[in-house]
């Protein structure tokens, strides 16, 4: 070792030491808050003598507020204190996951989201803010292992610098699986993305790598923070392309301290169903047309499939009947009425008994409508009558139907061309919803209604034992969520949104009525064959509040060798693509691989094989459904290789990435999804094909 690395080695030492110092008090402070909030916890448990509702309501404020604070501290014990700053007015700042005081309520800890930590991820050496030294300080539990230094004041000879950036350290970290947060590591256009105000709607757009997912997560935490109230009270919603990437991002929040947020995949925001089926591209592109409104509520009017046919009723000895033509008839002038069919029942029993009134009247004397009605109206076999020719719908009733093709052919009647038909008529018929049902399965509610709901419908079964609000929404039990279909929240995320459908813009258009909007895209990764239908349907679903846009540059996830092949690439066929700048090399070009057809499975095992010994963290395995059936036994014992398909890779990244027949996957998709896959991997690259 040179005697310069020497020095260089005990600098660091000694500034680990330093911080291992802070960082002590810190959890020290953070043990005696602790443990006062457990007693505060278990002497609101004591107060079981509690009749009064006030003194109840009182007592479970207390209790879940108390258990809350536990529940805080504990999620962000590990990398508490992950930052300092080192100003021009000689003051020292630790940054961290939360803030904290002594005893004398000098600050201890500043929170990350707070105005006076803002400098940590704005400063630059040519906007210091303020700021001589911004530290990163990497914790293993409450043992400091690192520092890492930039020093934005080139004239401060007196300070100690240690390392050379906190970003590249972070950058080249293995992968595990799920998305870790960033909060140590934001950047200045990140920042800025991240505290956009909560009104209107924040539009942040980037290539691949910039890291708009976890800018958009941390913007869900900095709102919380700024307005906790208003955010945590309506809530917050996370939409994301797929349960896979959910399953990705679950813990960033959470790691945070924020447990508020609901976050659903577009294929679970319909009630009872929760899909990761998807259909054809060409079936897709159907379902997800705005035309579909129309068919919709065509296919809503319908007469129910196990409707009677014939209505026949005696009264005072005379046979009164109504025929399959007359009863179509009925049901046209009661949809004509414009009441949504499920709030119709009453109305349609009127026009029954008005036909059969009119049936009646020569052939009985003096017949009176009011008692007629009265009598006919009540009788048992007129009710169940009723029941079956005009049901309560429900559109997971509905939808089914329509794999009959004459069924279908009536709705689609001047919307849908005979070839479109038939391809929805055949996924109908599947016995299967897939992502692409969900907004129609959501449309049909609306055009519905809903039926009305049982009174016992909530009766919650006895409690043996003292139970408290606290107790049902947050300790024992996941904290209750707002369900798939609530239309009240504060803010909506939609991440991948140039995915989205028109049908897919409406159905989140109903649940963000009253709410700001935070929309992160790329175009050149888009899947949606008609981007103008979506943003009209985008512009729609968002209203005219004010628009804040964000452009995020730089791409932190791939080195420049995968980027640049992944975006020579893309540009053949997409001129304008979106094309960040990567910020590492590594020196490792992508690996093409070329094998005859029948070798072609051996070859992806060879290379996964190969891949897992050159990474320390996850081999994502990329390839079409089809592909993927092949290929699920060969990799299901290892849990280091994730096998996933185009669509369902989109947000998600790897140590390394095999992409198994990248021609099939732009055949089956498009060039842009093709652009996705190849842009997964942070160290290592292989592209299999066959020959």
């Amino acid at each position: 070792m040179t005697r310069n690395s020497t020095r260089q080695a005990s600098v660091r030492d000694a500034e680990i030491a330093v911080e291992q110092q802070h960082v002590d008090v810190v959890y020290d402070r953070l043990e005696e808050l602790r443990a006062f909030a457990e007693n505060r916890e278990k002497a609101g448990y004591e107060h079981r003598s509690a009749t009064v509702p006030g003194a109840q309501f009182e007592r479970d404020v207390f209790v879940y507020n108390a258990a809350k604070r536990v529940a805080d501290i504990d999620a962000q014990h590990e990398g508490l204190v992950f930052g300092r700053l080192d100003s021009d007015d000689d003051k020292t700042r630790h940054i961290g996951r939360l803030g904290l005081r002594d005893a004398s309520y000098k600050p201890l800890l500043l929170d990350w989201r707070a105005p006076a930590a803002a400098p940590f991820y704005q400063a630059t050496p040519t906007d210091r803010k303020g700021v001589i030294r911004r530290r990163v300080i990497r914790c293993s539990g409450q043992q400091v292992i690192d520092v890492t230094d930039d020093l934005l004041d080139n004239d401060a000879t007196d300070v100690a610098v240690v390392g050379d950036g906190a970003l590249m350290a972070a950058l080249t970290r293995k992968r595990t699986g799920q998305m870790r947060d960033i909060v140590a590591t934001i950047q200045a256009e990140q920042d800025a993305a991240i505290r956009a105000p909560g009104r209107g709607a924040t539009v942040i757009t980037g290539g691949p790598g910039t890291g708009k997912t976890v800018v958009a997560l941390h913007r869900a935490a900095y709102l919380l923070y700024s307005d906790r109230r208003r955010y945590e009270g309506a809530g917050i919603l996370i939409v994301g392309p797929s349960a896979v990437f959910m399953r990705y991002i679950e813990r960033v929040l959470p790691s945070l301290g924020e447990d508020a947020a609901a976050l659903f995949s577009l294929g679970e925001l319909f009630p009872g169903v929760e899909t990761t089926a998807r259909d054809t591209a060409a079936v897709a592109a159907v379902k997800g047309s705005g035309r579909m409104r129309k068919l919709l509520a065509r296919a809503a009017r319908l007469r129910p499939v196990d409707a009677p046919r014939q209505l026949s009723i005696v009264y005072k000895g005379e046979v009164l009947r109504l025929e399959a033509e007359e009863l179509d008839g009925l049901r046209r002038q009661v949809h004509a009425k414009g009441l949504k069919p499920n709030a119709a029942k009453t109305e349609a029993g009127r026009a029954l008994l008005v036909a059969l009134w009119r049936q009646a009247k020569p052939l009985i004397d003096n017949l009176v409508p009011a008692e007629f009605s009265r009598e006919l109206g009540g009788r048992n076999e007129f009710l169940a009558f009723l029941d079956r020719w005009w049901p309560l719908l429900k559109p997971t009733d509905i939808l089914p139907t329509l794999a009959d093709r004459r069924r279908l052919a009536t709705a689609a009647s001047g919307v849908l061309s005979r070839s479109e038909t038939n391809l929805l008529a055949t996924s109908f018929g599947t016995g299967e919803f897939t992502i692409s049902d969900v907004p129609l399965l959501d449309e049909l509610d609306q055009i519905l209604g809903r039926p009305p709901k049982s009174p016992h419908s909530n009766r919650e079964s006895g409690v043996a034992e003292l139970s408290t609000i606290q107790d049902r929404m947050f300790t024992r039990a996941a904290r209750a969520h707002r369900g798939p279909d609530y239309d009240g929240y504060a803010h909506i995320i939609v991440d991948e949104a140039q995915d989205l459908s028109p049908m897919q813009w409406r159905m989140l258009g109903r649940r963000g009525q009253l709410a700001g909007w935070t929309i992160v895209g790329d175009a050149a990764q888009s899947s949606w064959p008609d981007p103008s239908e979506s943003r009209a349907a985008e512009r729609a679903a968002l209203g005219r509040g004010p628009r804040h846009r964000f452009h995020l540059s730089t791409n932190y996830r791939n080195s420049a060798e995968i980027f640049d092949y992944a975006a020579e690439i893309v540009r053949r066929e997409v001129p304008n693509a979106d094309i960040p700048q990567a910020v590492r090399s590594t020196g490792i070009e992508p690996k093409e691989v070329s094998v005859a057809a029948p070798d072609l499975l051996a070859e992806v095992s060879r290379q996964v094989t190969e891949a897992l010994s050159q990474v320390e963290g996850t081999v994502g395995v990329v390839a079409t459904p089809q592909r993927q059936t092949e290929l699920a036994a060969a990799f299901a014992e290892e849990e280091r290789v994730l096998l996933v398909g185009p669509l369902e890779s989109k947000g998600l990244e790897y140590d390394a990435v095999v992409v198994v027949d990248f021609d099939a996957i732009v055949r089956d998709y498009t060039i842009r999804v093709g652009y996705v896959v190849l842009t997964r991997a942070t160290q290592l690259m292989i592209r299999i094909d066959p020959t």
